[in-house]
């Protein structure tokens, strides 16, 4: 679950990040009053949780309370990458000597957060990763003992700092770290940290996502949800126990299990084609689910063909078909499918869809080539 950059400062700032604390405002009227309220130059950043903002021209620097409703007015209703701004945050706009990337992730490989600093902040760190790997500093965390203040003090002399700014840096990459922990985040990023003028570290952005899996240990932070940039695809996935990502291909691909789905998208580019989403429903799901997440899928315009691939143990596989069998009664569609379902009760689910518009495979591979053939001919074929 992605939070909004007002919502993850207020959590930051819990942990003892030095975060000017700004104002949410949803009209010209209320920017401008945040805008008198804080006093002085401000910024007026639009609220959607994508990123690049910036670049789009939803990042306005005010210098009057006059201006901060001029850029509010220009920044609400505007559009960046599909998603509407709705808020603005109106924020103490802050001098600026340097900045710094700072971030927490998981390491899956080494199963540990790893913090991750760059003296290149305020861009895109992956494109730092990428262009200019050596600027990137890290360090594990071992999960055990957590993070510990000489890792903290090595990546500040990697990023240059010194005296005082080591200390401030320890205390801030410790407050992240701990804020990353206790909400069972998924990535802690401020980007950027920058050195004021006068020395002084100031986080004057953050980004934090939350791992839905835990979200029942922390019930309070469910309400930081903002439906009104989900999808009603996300919406109704997420009501009905579907892991649900969409994506911009043509062929529907609905998969029991993260790992398989993964593998299931990477064969259907291999072989030409392009995922439409990412689909897991997950263990002994049964026909309601399914049908629902087959509603889901055909509901994308985009879609040419369904890919579903279905390795039935606990999922049995007569389920899935009463599933499929199910969407494809109350939709009527026409977009052929390609099943792949082998496992518990085989036999019993493939006589369910027999006279079906569907092809069958044997394999991942077979399935991947039937499904991008299809589109291309609009008809299962195999």
């Amino acid at each position: 679950m992605n939070i909004h950059e007002y919502q993850a400062k207020e959590i930051f700032a819990k942990y003892g990040l030095p975060i000017p604390m700004g104002e949410v405002a949803t009209t010209p009227d209320r920017a401008y009053s945040a805008a008198r309220r804080i006093g002085g130059p401000v910024v007026v950043k639009a609220q959607v949780l994508v990123g690049g903002r910036g670049k789009a021209g939803g990042v306005k620097l005010a210098k009057t309370p006059e201006e901060a409703r001029e850029k509010a007015n220009a920044i609400l209703g505007m559009t960046i990458k599909g998603i509407t701004v709705k808020k603005v945050l109106v924020a103490p706009a802050v001098d600026i000597a340097r900045e710094i990337y700072l971030g927490m992730v998981i390491d899956r490989a080494k199963k540990a957060v790893v913090m991750m600093a760059s003296a290149a902040g305020g861009v895109d760190i992956e494109e730092v990763a990428r262009e200019t790997p050596e600027k990137i500093v890290r360090t594990t965390v071992d999960p055990t003992i957590g993070l510990r203040d000489y890792q903290a003090r090595d990546v500040a002399y990697g990023l240059g700092l010194a005296g005082n700014q080591v200390k401030e840096f320890v205390q801030i990459a410790k407050g992240l770290y701990q804020a990353f922990m206790d909400n069972d985040a998924s990535l802690a990023e401020v980007n950027p940290l920058v050195v004021a003028p006068d020395g002084k570290l100031l986080a004057i952005d953050a980004k934090m996502n939350l791992d839905d899996s835990g979200l029942f240990r922390h019930p309070g932070l469910d309400d930081l949800r903002d439906e009104n940039e989900e999808s009603a695809d996300e919406r109704d996935a997420r009501a009905a126990g579907l892991n649900y990502i969409d994506l911009d291909g043509n062929i529907g691909c609905l998969v029991n299990g993260a790992g398989l789905a993964m593998a299931t998208m990477d064969a259907v580019k291999l072989f030409g084609g392009e995922p439409a989403n990412f689909l897991d429903i997950g263990g002994g799901a049964r026909a309601d689910k399914v049908a629902t997440a087959l509603r889901i899928i055909l509901r994308d315009p985009s879609v040419k063909a369904v890919l579903v691939n279905i390795f039935g143990g606990i999922t049995r596989v007569d389920e899935v078909a009463r599933g499929v069998q199910i969407a494809l009664e109350e939709t009527g569609t026409k977009v052929p499918f390609v099943c792949r379902l082998v496992g518990t009760n085989e036999a019993e689910g493939r006589k369910m869809l027999a006279g079906a518009n569907v092809a069958w495979a044997a394999t991942l591979s077979e399935a991947a080539q039937l499904a991008a053939r299809a589109v291309q001919t609009g008809r299962a074929e195999g």
